[in-house]
């Protein structure tokens, strides 16, 4: 397995320019970047997550949902919509695009699929998580397509989450310490925290923070499978 991998719609179809070093870099990237456990070659579980960038009033955001308080795994954990490859999915990228549209009513068509990220291990639940970057070409309304698995849906500006006084580290009983933010109400961290720091970097849109800012996560936080690469998918 390979280790690399304004408006709210420009008038002439093309990306805005703030994509850019972000889709060199991302094209270019491999997995040790974004994590430091080694994808396997063989086994695991397929899933995909969708990465869903658009232009919104305040620059560039991404699409986060939170999922449902009454989930037995990742309770009300904020996350990128995705989940686990079915056997009717063509490719990872039809995974990450099916579960976008039942998890917060996604029109697959307001989407152009740009590249898929590194393969993601997670050894604790044996998934092989591919992150899928999209640009969001056509925003419409999205939110909670079954309160029983999404209870909040938001778009996050990237200048929100790179502002320093909005980053923290996060520190879950077991002892596992991982990045953080604190945005529009809701606190990211795990799998989707560790992806979102390092997209920023990949971005240009990183800010130096104080990376002694460590906190508990609060009791009972959403369920850790022992890292920090612990996704969020079905």
């Amino acid at each position: 397995m390979s280790e690399r991998a304004g408006t709210t719609e420009r008038a002439d179809g093309r990306l805005p320019g703030w994509f850019e070093p972000l889709l060199t870099r991302v094209r270019d990237a491999r997995a040790v970047d974004f994590t430091r456990i080694p994808t396997p070659d063989e086994g695991g579980r397929p899933a995909a997550v969708l990465i869903l960038l658009a232009e919104g009033e305040q620059g560039p955001d991404v699409l986060i949902m939170q999922r449902a308080a009454t989930l037995r795994t990742h309770a009300g954990q904020p996350a990128f919509p995705g989940g686990a490859v079915e056997p009717q999915d063509a490719d990872l990228t039809e995974t990450a695009l099916r579960e976008a549209n039942e998890e917060v009513g996604l029109d697959r068509s307001s989407v152009t699929v740009l590249a898929q990220l590194p393969t993601l291990w997670i050894p604790v639940t044996d998934f092989l998580v591919t992150p899928v970057l999209a640009w969001w070409h056509a925003p419409h309304p999205v939110g909670a397509h079954d309160p029983r698995e999404v209870a909040h849906v938001a778009r996050l500006p990237l200048a929100e989450l790179a502002d320093p006084a909005h980053r923290l580290r996060v520190r879950h009983s077991s002892g596992w310490i991982g990045p953080a933010f604190h945005s529009r109400g809701m606190l990211v961290w795990g799998f989707t925290a560790g992806v979102l720091s390092t997209l920023l970097e990949l971005g240009g849109w990183a800010r130096p923070w104080n990376t002694d800012r460590i906190e508990a996560l609060p009791t009972p936080p959403a369920t850790l499978s022992g890292t920090s690469d612990v996704p969020s998918v079905g």
